[in-house]
């Protein structure tokens, strides 16, 4: 399975290809736009989220709520395009007319110069378009579809935030995963921390104030994958080296840990790894899991625990100082409209980039033509699991 999108921030749609879905799977577009509708979401997001209503047009791929086994084709327009026709339409410009709004001034952290210097062009608009989070909102189309997928095979996946500006949210281990996705739901920055939620909340607040922004720490979990998907065989079969490269791939993450992550690092290994435990009822378990629920690149069948690291979005009011590509001079790089924290609402971003690459795991190791074959063979795999 793999997905392709395409289109620019303010233009006219945002598309996107999914294919090797199996045939015959549940899919409506309510189960997609539900995870559009949570990525807007979140306390610190700008005036474009008042402007966009995402909502999916599946163009191909289902028929009467099934999947056909064909190319997934899903589109979101983007209702702003009608104020932007003129700067992002597709058509030549006549000679007499003069290019409208066009960026010869770099923002730092963004990638228009390095972009312009790659690809040659003078007017950065062309790299700050396809470059824009906006596309994020392509790839959670293309999660949900893979959230579909597990969610008909007993795995289920929530994102939530652990931490905003160097504010921790407290660990709720007793927490049960149906509880993380009500109680990150309800929350206006997606913790699970009543108390940490509003220091988070104050905290945007404040940073908006004074023209900043702020970066945090999201943390996925997973449910229900059992043990053996992904491979010890070669460096580009180990899963958790796949879902590190998607969540890495995430405008504006920097960073990725599995389990205890970084924090293994300053302990002893008596202290780190997983011990093996073993019942009738269900078979090998690790009485920890410091290791995220992966060893040697394959799940262990224990939960899967995988946080990521998003900087503060690079898109200030407050200006930081760069120079014009045409006139050389430097200058205050400044912007009107902007979040001042995505960190929420990356949450579910990552939450999806992960659904999809455990539903492209499980295409390539079991039947994957027909969704209901798919389900027999992880019904009897789990089985085998369990006796083994």
């Amino acid at each position: 399975m793999r997905y392709l999108t395409a289109g620019e921030s303010h233009g006219k749609q945002l598309t996107t290809i999914v294919e090797g879905v199996p045939a015959l799977m549940p899919l409506t577009s309510d189960e997609i736009n539900e995870s559009l509708l949570r990525r807007q979401k979140g306390h610190g997001r700008g005036k474009r989220m008042q402007i966009e209503k995402d909502l999916v047009d599946i163009a191909g791929g289902v028929r009467h709520g099934y999947t056909l086994g064909s190319p997934l084709a899903l589109i979101v327009k983007n209702d702003d395009f009608k104020h932007w026709t003129d700067i992002m339409g597709e058509d030549p410009i006549d000679e007499d007319k003069k290019l409208r709004r066009v960026v010869t001034r770099p923002r730092p952290g963004h990638a228009d110069l390095n972009g312009a210097i790659k690809y040659g062009h003078r007017d950065m608009r062309n790299i700050l378009e396809r470059s824009s989070a906006r596309e994020t909102a392509a790839r959670v189309a293309a999660g949900a579809v893979a959230k579909a997928l597990l969610k008909n095979l007993g795995i289920n996946i929530v994102g939530y935030v652990n931490e905003i500006a160097g504010i921790k949210a407290k660990d709720y281990p007793e927490l049960t995963i149906e509880d993380k996705m009500k109680i990150s739901e309800e929350s206006p920055v997606r913790s699970l921390d009543p108390e940490a939620s509003q220091k988070m909340m104050d905290a945007i607040d404040k940073a908006k104030k004074d023209g900043d922004s702020i970066g945090g720490i999201c943390e996925v979990y997973v449910e229900g994958m059992p043990a053996g998907i992904g491979s010890y065989v070669h460096y580009d079969r180990k899963l958790d080296a796949r879902i590190a490269f998607a969540v890495q791939s995430i405008n504006a993450f920097k960073g990725v840990e599995f389990g205890i992550g970084f924090e293994a690092a300053r302990r002893h290994g008596s202290e780190v790894h997983d011990e093996i435990i073993w019942s009738e009822e269900t078979g090998f378990r690790r009485r920890t899991n410091n290791l995220g629920g992966f060893e040697g690149g394959m799940t262990t069948g224990m939960p899967i625990v995988v946080k990521g690291v998003m900087k503060p979005i690079p898109t200030l009011y407050k200006p930081l100082q760069s120079v014009d590509i045409e006139t050389k001079e430097t200058f205050n790089a400044s912007i009107e409209r902007s979040d001042s924290c995505a960190v929420p609402a990356a949450a579910v971003v990552m939450e999806h980039v992960v659904a999809f690459e455990l539903a492209k795991a499980i295409l390539e190791q079991f039947p994957n033509d027909q969704f209901p074959k798919l389900k027999k063979a992880i019904d009897q795999y789990r089985e085998e699991v369990r006796c083994f």
